[in-house]
């Protein structure tokens, strides 16, 4: 493997399996955020632990403002670590933002990936009306940067009650504001301009990956309308509406999230076999 890689993504590698999972978290957060979900795979799975550069105990030295101005930029990280390992057809689990960098990934290198299986997706964070929402105006995402440039510490405290919103797991907002605040300010809030103002909609028709989108019933961040979306665009994509609430069902509702990736992947297993049976005969 290449070590440069390894030490730049704070690459971790666990389990026994065949076939590799690799997790990519969404903004703000690192791959500690996967424990619960990532431990459940590793008897069947090869597990694949990155962190993007700037986030987690990535090297802060090779961080690029250009560079990481847009998502094609974290896309690359995704591409780095799968080429450094050698991966091929491996499932790929991303969080919010984390699944249209592994989307993106994917239209570059279809070849890494098997399966894409996106928990809490959003192409586009701003409504355009009529025929779309995504949930915010653009004033209210330009008030969010501006409060992360002048109190990020009140930012870090109001955003994770946001995207929790469940106040029943006090646990899961703690852990996230602790990920927000241990992140530079300025390389979050470079984070926050590529990823709220990104808007990959018409990549959504390209994706050649079959793919799981996991949608929680409750989420101010990615509403059901934009796991709708996603589902009706993206060929061959498959549409779970999740029990759990809030916007990051891997921290609060892990039992949830991995029983419904394995019965996706096991599905899909299935149905790959009777095709491989059905061409030989």
């Amino acid at each position: 493997m290449d070590q440069d890689i390894f030490f730049r993504n704070n690459v971790k590698v666990k389990g026994t399996g065949r076939q590799s999972i690799i997790f990519a978290s969404g903004f703000g957060c690192d791959q500690t955020v996967w424990k619960a979900v990532s431990e459940a795979f590793e008897q069947d799975y090869r597990i694949i632990l990155f962190d993007y550069v700037g986030s987690g105990l990535s090297d802060l030295s090779a961080y690029d403002s250009e560079r990481y101005s847009s998502l094609a930029g974290y896309a690359q990280d995704v591409c780095d670590v799968c080429s450094a390992l050698d991966l091929r057809d491996a499932v790929f689990v991303g969080h919010s933002v984390g699944s249209m960098i592994g989307m993106l990934a994917s239209l570059s290198h279809p070849e890494y990936f098997s399966h894409l299986v996106m928990i809490g997706p959003s192409p586009c964070y701003l409504n355009d009306p009529p025929h779309y929402y995504g949930g915010f105006q653009k004033e209210e995402l330009l008030g969010l940067i501006d409060m992360m440039e002048k109190n990020y510490i009140g930012w870090a405290n109001i955003f994770a009650s946001t995207v929790t919103n469940n106040p029943l797991r006090p646990d899961v907002k703690l852990r996230l504001e602790d990920r927000f605040c241990s992140t530079d300010p300025i390389i979050a809030r470079q984070f926050a301009e590529a990823a709220f103002f990104a808007d990959n909609r018409s990549d959504l028709r390209k994706v050649a990956v079959p793919s799981l989108i996991l949608q929680c019933s409750d989420d101010i961040i990615a509403p059901l309308e934009v796991g709708e979306y996603i589902h009706q665009n993206i060929p061959n994509s498959v549409l779970k509406t999740m029990e759990a609430t809030g916007h990051c069902p891997h921290m609060s509702h892990p039992e949830e999230t991995v029983l419904l990736i394995r019965q996706y992947l096991n599905e899909a297993a299935v149905q790959d076999s009777l095709a491989v049976r059905g061409e030989r005969i």
